[in-house]
């Protein structure tokens, strides 16, 4: 075990249960396990080793593929933003990722490949989320050019849902629709589904699935968390007690005094702080958990410490834990004390913190 006072906790077993019930929910789809911006926080390598079952991986940028590549991950890893000049699309051939493409500049790119690889090629069309992708105007004409062309051995196709993490929300519903329309009669293996797809919307599941937040062990839908969905936090964040000290009534905590004492007030100083990406402005109340028992944070988050008010825990002494988010306190419970999401929270956790393989 990690002597760090601050440590993130990956359990490994959680990963593996988690792509399990992403399995149980879409028995009749592939697996594209999403470990962009380093597995949401959680170890590149180490999840994606963990994950080892997935049918592929997904990652956002191409020195995120060649990292994995060169710890030996051979499964199909895809480079959900493509590729953006001719070397670039070099190494995407050397190392055999499957690339997105999803502007007229990448067509032309791969229109002027002259190498001996052929790539498998996943065309995007932009069916709402009007961020990367087609216009659903212009994807006959780009479906039939790469379609033609020599170097792509596998065309597959792919839109992205903006609003799926509301279950009754009607852009979901326009979005498989004009997708449908826009793909009838072809043959062509397809992908819509992110983790809230998954867990709300089974009419996008289609050929390929592709959870990311759901891996991790955090709800997708909005409303709830993921235990509530079967899911299990694969990251827990702990520091640890470093002081303990009593404050009076009317003595202010932090900086700023943002927290006042309304009586006598027993304060444990959390070794955790922005500097290890908890969010500087949480909240006053933030709940905690010191040995396991929930508490609160009092007073404004410092770059390397936290306060906690402890005053109703039986007696806490420096070592003691605390959990930031995890096992026993999710992080979408958390994260709207920061006026936040889950998704920041985890990929948030900085450098200097110890990553713990369990």
């Amino acid at each position: 075990m990690s002597s760090a006072l601050v440590r993130a906790v990956v359990d490994t077993r959680a990963l593996r249960s988690n792509l399990g019930v992403v399995r149980r929910l879409a028995p009749r789809s592939q697996v594209m396990a999403v470990v962009k911006a380093n597995a949401y926080g959680h170890g590149l390598v180490p999840t994606a080793l963990a994950l080892a079952d997935a049918d592929a991986f997904a990652v956002a940028r191409l020195d995120e593929g060649i990292t994995l590549r060169h710890a030996g991950v051979r499964a199909p890893i895809v480079i959900l933003e493509g590729v953006f000049d001719s070397h670039q699309l070099s190494e995407a051939a050397r190392h055999d990722f499957e690339i997105v493409v999803h502007s007229a500049e990448q067509v032309a790119l791969l229109s002027a490949w002259s190498g001996k690889h052929r790539f498998t090629v996943w065309l995007k069309v932009d069916t709402g989320m009007n961020r990367l992708g087609f216009r659903r105007e212009a994807f006959a004409a780009a479906f039939a050019k790469v379609k033609d062309m020599k170097c792509v051995a596998t065309l597959r196709l792919l839109t992205h849902l903006a609003d799926a993490d509301m279950p009754n929300d009607t852009s979901t519903h326009e979005q498989l629709r004009l997708f449908e329309r826009l793909t009838e009669g072809l043959t062509n293996e397809r992908s819509i589904a992110n983790s809230a797809g998954i867990a709300a919307w089974p009419d996008s599941h289609v050929d390929w699935v592709r959870p990311g937040l759901m891996l991790y062990g955090v709800s997708p839908v909005t409303g709830k968390t993921g235990p509530d969905l079967g899911l299990q936090p694969a990251m827990t964040l702990v520091s640890t007690v470093i002081a303990v000290k009593q404050v009076l009534p009317g003595e202010r905590v932090g900086y700023g005094g943002r927290w006042t004492a309304r009586r006598p007030t027993t304060i444990a100083i959390a070794a955790v702080g922005y500097g290890d990406g908890y969010p500087r402005h949480i909240a006053n109340g933030t709940p905690v958990l010191v040995e396991g028992q929930r508490a609160s944070v009092a007073g404004r988050v410092s770059m390397d410490m936290i306060a906690v008010d402890i005053t109703e825990l039986p007696p806490v002494h420096a070592g003691a834990s605390v959990v930031l988010w995890g096992k026993g306190l999710p992080a979408e419970t958390v994260a709207p004390h920061a006026e936040t999401i889950a998704y920041e929270l985890l990929c948030g956790v900085s450098q200097r913190v110890a990553l713990e393989l369990r």
